[in-house]
């Protein structure tokens, strides 16, 4: 199947066992193999599945290559729990991209999103429907991203199970209710839920952690109920979302740009950023300022950069993550987020 045409990207394939050849297949080959975005069911001891979703964005196949390992070391046995497998963009995963230009970001069309007549927000919300009865044990949503960024887990509730799910897989966590439309928020109802961030594209080690992670879960019987201890857990919440606004243009080079950012922007994800820290440089006449939307529901207050002498600096502490100096992922998706720690007690 060659086609990549809209009926072929969101007619749900549905698999009650495991699709010949998916072991040995690349991320590239799925299209052709699957015909489409699949969900592919199989049995375990336990029969409360860990719904696993991988490929939301096509160019990152940490997730893929993770549940493939987990599968070839199972393979000819019972799962210790059922699996149920979700691959997303597959049309984008054959071009290599996060998504195609035609397509919508397939993690922000799930139920709760801003677009829900898109076709792709009807397919995901049958996924959701297919996995409703089935009475899911946890959901694991992987993905990668562009810039310098230890591993860590995302999470849309604070509760011990979310928390313990987490844990599972890094002692660090993030809170966040925006953007609107992700898997992690429209499957929290059903069960545990996190988004799980590997690193960049590519690294075995990356690979290796996912898949110990998805073995884990499918090995739990129960999520303790109790807190996480406090010391186990290093938790933050997104306050922001920062974007450069359409039709600015920007450089990490030091090209010439509406916005020259400093090209080791991403060196500084995850640490603590002090007010006056520089981001880079605004051109001179140039009256464009980044975009900056609330992380959670309510509106945010105050500026959080400043643009005096042509600097752009912060101007309140935060803790960043995913700042990328890779083009594309700033215009599909964001410059990077802003994050305050949350303390907890257990």
């Amino acid at each position: 199947m060659n086609g990549t045409c809209e009926a072929d990207m969101t007619a749900l394939k549905i698999f009650e066992s495991l699709p010949p050849g998916l072991l040995e297949a690349d991320a590239a080959s799925l299209e052709d193999l699957l015909g489409g975005p699949a969900l592919i069911h199989l049995p375990g001891r336990r029969p409360e599945p860990l719904f696993v979703t991988v490929l939301l964005h096509g160019n990152e196949t940490t997730g893929f290559e993770a549940v493939q390992a987990v599968l070839r070391r199972w393979q000819g046995r019972e799962l210790p729990r059922a699996l149920s497998l979700f691959i997303g963009n597959v049309a984008a995963a054959r071009a290599g991209l996060r998504r195609l230009a035609v397509q919508p970001d397939y993690n922000r069309v799930w139920p709760g999103t801003e677009t829900p007549d898109l076709p792709e927000a009807a397919l995901m919300a049958e996924v959701v429907a297919h996995m409703r009865p089935r009475r899911p044990f946890a959901s694991i949503d992987i993905h990668n991203n562009t810039g310098i960024n230890p591993h860590y887990a995302c999470v849309v509730r604070l509760e011990p199970s979310f928390l313990r799910l987490a844990q599972l897989f890094s002692r660090i966590a993030v809170h966040f209710q925006r953007p609107l439309g992700v898997q992690a928020t429209a499957v929290a109802a059903l069960c545990p839920a996190v988004a799980v961030e590997c690193g960049k594209i590519g690294g075995q080690a990356s690979i290796a952690h996912a898949a110990e992670f998805v073995e884990a879960v499918l090995h739990l019987d129960h999520f303790p109920q109790h807190p996480v201890p406090a010391h186990d857990l290093e938790l933050m919440h997104t306050v922001a979302i920062v974007k450069v606004p359409p039709g600015a243009s920007f450089s990490f080079d030091g090209s010439a740009a509406d916005f020259r950012f400093r090209g080791d922007l991403d060196h500084l994800n995850f640490r603590e950023m002090k007010p006056g820290t520089a981001l880079g440089h605004r051109a001179p006449g140039c009256e464009a300022r980044l975009l900056v939307q609330p992380g959670g529901q309510a509106p945010l207050e105050g500026e959080y950069f400043d643009y005096a002498d042509g600097e752009i600096r912060l101007m309140r502490p935060m803790v960043p993550a995913m700042l990328t100096i890779d083009p594309l992922a700033v215009k599909n998706d964001c410059l990077c987020y802003l994050m305050e720690r949350i303390e907890f007690r257990s």
